[in-house]
């Protein structure tokens, strides 16, 4: 009898230290420590299993019906708080970047390299982003036009006449821009064709499961990122041994000094050409891959487009000609449809920083250690940003949108500094695309896989085929066929608003 009654007892306090504990868990909410609403899940698991059971656009979205723009979850191993809203986006990677930091898995920063400017903040990435947006930036490209155009005259030869994942064919020609754009015309044939079937194998393992067991993805990408050091090693050392470093972004690379005189190191160096390699392949091939469906699904559209683009086509004598760095300033219309492809495949869904001490956003605490997710693709698919979401229409950009409603690249200091890169080849695929052949899609179309980022299901299978161009058309009939703004399409007037397409895409 005693012993159940010191069962009791103890079962009693326990539930009354409970009990107070809870009081005070509740007191300090009340104080501002209220966490935001959501579940974390299971215990370690949380809610990955149903991040990875649906879509991840499933996923969040039935959390941001039932939640709102801020609320919490458990994925892929980290406590996190997901952010929905403009304002949200730009706490988190402008007015108040210096609260987060970016945040990688350690097996992601593995397989990349720890040195990988987008690994990090502070003078290092600061200095690092400069000299890359140097070379990736307008200035520097106005020379890269003739070698984007060789890549994609290269990439749609050897689509021409046969079935492919327009996806997978996107890699080649976005592999082979970064290429060019890091080792300038110097890689010899041998040692790229060794890069890229290394880099694949890494890529692969990239967003497998982490576990070094023999044969598997992750393990065999290690080994291949072994193998890209001793790549990188030697080209540098040949690079060192001819004298001459080149004028291109490794060139650039090996002369960088600190203020203090420090050069980098060879392993520095080999992980931010792999990283820069990294942050031009995926995202820019599914960028491709969607203009191409949506051109395919719009046929008006696409002859809008065609209509322009054969008008620098006959400006050229009829393709004789390079295309210019002037006339890829020039395509409002392609340009406007790059802009809707971006905003309806939001490429890039979220992005992930981790906050460095406790941070307060509308009542609710996002404690230290925390994940921050800022979900851009709510924002871009959101109707009181733009108006019937869903829906392909790409004269809604000939107003510009809202700050902050826009963010393909990202914002702030670890935006994109690609971006004119990928712009430049969205611009010239499309040229010689539009201008040279057709694409008939094989199958449908509709549904959405996840690799990590989204693509049509099997990466959209498609045959090319060449096609006689048609008849000149004038500058004038491009201008009359372009996509006209559709009656209640949103935007929001800031000043410099009603500049034309044209201009600022010149600018």
């Amino acid at each position: 009898m005693a012993f159940f009654l010191a069962v009791a007892c103890i079962y009693i306090i326990s539930l009354a230290v409970l009990v107070l504990l809870e009081a005070s868990r509740r007191s300090r909410a009340g104080k501002g420590d209220r966490l935001p609403p959501g579940s974390l899940g299971l215990p370690f698991v949380g809610e990955t299993l149903q991040l990875y059971s649906m879509s991840p656009k499933a996923f969040f979205s039935s959390r941001l019906e039932k939640y709102g723009e801020v609320f919490k979850t458990h994925v892929l191993g980290c406590p996190c708080v997901i952010l929905a809203s403009p304002e949200a986006a730009k706490m988190v990677l402008v007015s108040q970047a210096h609260l987060f930091k970016p945040t990688f898995p350690p097996s992601k920063e593995r397989m990349i390299g720890p040195h990988a400017l987008f690994f990090h903040e502070g003078d290092y990435h600061l200095r690092l982003r400069r000299l890359v947006q140097g070379w990736l930036g307008p200035d520097a490209l106005r020379a890269l036009v003739p070698d984007v155009e060789a890549a994609v005259a290269s990439t749609l030869g050897w689509w021409e006449g046969r079935v492919a994942s327009t996806f997978h064919t996107m890699k080649r020609l976005t592999f082979d821009v970064g290429v060019v754009t890091i080792f300038g015309g110097r890689l010899a044939e041998h040692v790229k064709e060794e890069l890229r079937r290394n880099y694949f194998v890494v890529e692969k393992g990239y967003n497998s499961f982490p576990i070094a067991v023999p044969w598997t993805r992750y393990s065999r990408a290690i080994k291949a990122r072994q193998r890209l050091g001793a790549i990188m090693s030697g080209i540098l050392s040949a690079r060192r041994a001819g004298g001459h470093l080149g004028d291109d972004l490794l060139g650039a690379l090996m002369r960088y000094c600190d203020d203090g005189g420090a050069a980098l190191s060879d392993d520095q160096v080999a992980d931010n050409v792999i990283g820069v390699l990294f942050a031009a392949q995926d995202t820019t091939a599914s960028a491709l891959t969607w203009i191409l469906k949506f051109l395919h699904d719009h046929p008006k559209l696409l002859e809008a487009v065609k209509a322009e683009q054969m008008a620098a086509y006959e400006e050229n004598d009829s393709g004789r000609l390079p295309l210019t760095w002037a006339q890829t300033r020039a395509m409002p219309v392609t340009h406007l449809v790059i802009l809707e492809s971006l905003r309806m495949a939001s490429i890039v869904t979220f992005t992930f920083r981790e906050a460095v001490e406790d941070v307060y956003y509308q009542g609710f605490k996002i404690p230290k250690g925390w994940k921050v997710m800022p979900l851009f693709s709510s924002i871009h698919h959101s109707p009181k940003f733009f108006e019937d979401p869903q829906r392909f229409n790409p004269a809604r950009f000939k107003v510009t949108p809202r700050p902050g409603t826009f963010l393909p690249f990202g914002s702030g200091v670890h935006a994109c500094p690609g971006n004119d890169l990928a712009k430049l080849e969205m611009l010239v695929l499309i040229h010689r695309l539009v201008t040279t052949y057709r694409w008939d899609v094989i199958g449908s179309s509709d549904a959405v896989t996840y690799s990590p980022f989204p693509v049509p299901k099997r990466g959209l299978q498609a045959r090319l085929r060449r096609a006689p161009p048609t008849a000149t058309v004038s500058a004038a009939t491009a201008a009359a066929a372009a996509p006209e703004q559709e009656e209640g399409a949103r935007g929001r007037e800031h000043p410099g608003a009603s500049r034309t397409t044209k201009q600022r895409a010149q600018s």
